[in-house]
């Protein structure tokens, strides 16, 4: 790469972690360079010219990379919706977040003219902190999108006494109804999988009803064992 260029776009948010739905990996790698210079060209290369501050720019993992934020309004060219939502929810995640509500905000109003701004504002409304995985937000939103309450995330339970009990994945703390999704690493890391028995047997013995799934459960099987469990 010439001195000046950066990582942006689909790369860059590969670089940071985020996730990128499957159909937008490719081989190309986006590489941009600040105005008023030249797009990079060449094979496998998608070149862009970007308003952002040399200043700005940042390393991450030993690559040049624009912030965070600002990789995220670029994804709003290209990302759907809801892939946005989860990107956005990634970037606000419980575990050592790459950026604060605030910064996002502030993104949104200041992009006015950007590709894909007005799913960066629909976006932005839908987007909450402290989420710990992508089927995390995408069940969120499926719950919301049937019109039942919309969940707490990462909710801490204590007992009767204020004691730490644990973490669920999304809580109706008026219902006393949690409901956990189970990724793969619940089953394939044993530590995972014996804190999940007794973490959730806490939860029951303090009056919670647990909703438990996983990917095999269809959504409107999920919206179907959640409603029940608020009704009850």
């Amino acid at each position: 790469m010439d001195d000046g260029q950066f990582f942006s776009h689909v790369t860059a948010a590969i670089i940071y972690g985020l996730p990128v739905p499957s159909h937008a990996i490719t081989e190309t790698l986006h590489v941009s360079v600040t105005t008023p210079r030249r797009a990079p060209r060449g094979a496998g290369v998608a070149g862009h010219k970007l308003m952002v501050e040399q200043s700005t720019l940042r390393e991450r993992n030993g690559l040049p990379v624009p912030d965070p934020v600002e990789v995220w309004c670029e994804l709003a060219a290209t990302f759907s919706l809801d892939d946005l939502i989860v990107a956005g929810d990634a970037l606000l995640r419980r575990k050592s977040p790459l950026a604060e509500s605030t910064r996002l905000d502030a993104a949104v109003a200041g992009a006015v003219n950007r590709p894909g701004v007005d799913r960066l504002r629909r976006a932005l409304k839908f987007i909450r902190a402290r989420t710990d995985s992508p089927m995390e937000t995408a069940l969120r939103l499926a719950i919301v999108r049937a019109g039942l309450p919309e969940p707490d995330i990462n909710w801490a339970i204590l007992d009767s006494a204020g004691t730490f009990r644990g973490f669920a994945d999304l809580a109706f703390p008026r219902f006393h109804v949690l409901v956990e999704y189970d990724g793969d690493h619940h089953r394939t890391d044993p530590d995972q999988y014996f804190t999940d028995v007794d973490r959730l047997w806490a939860f029951q013995t303090l009056g919670w009803r647990v909703v438990r799934v996983n990917k095999t459960h269809p959504i409107p099987e999920v919206i179907r064992r959640i409603r029940t469990a608020l009704n009850q």
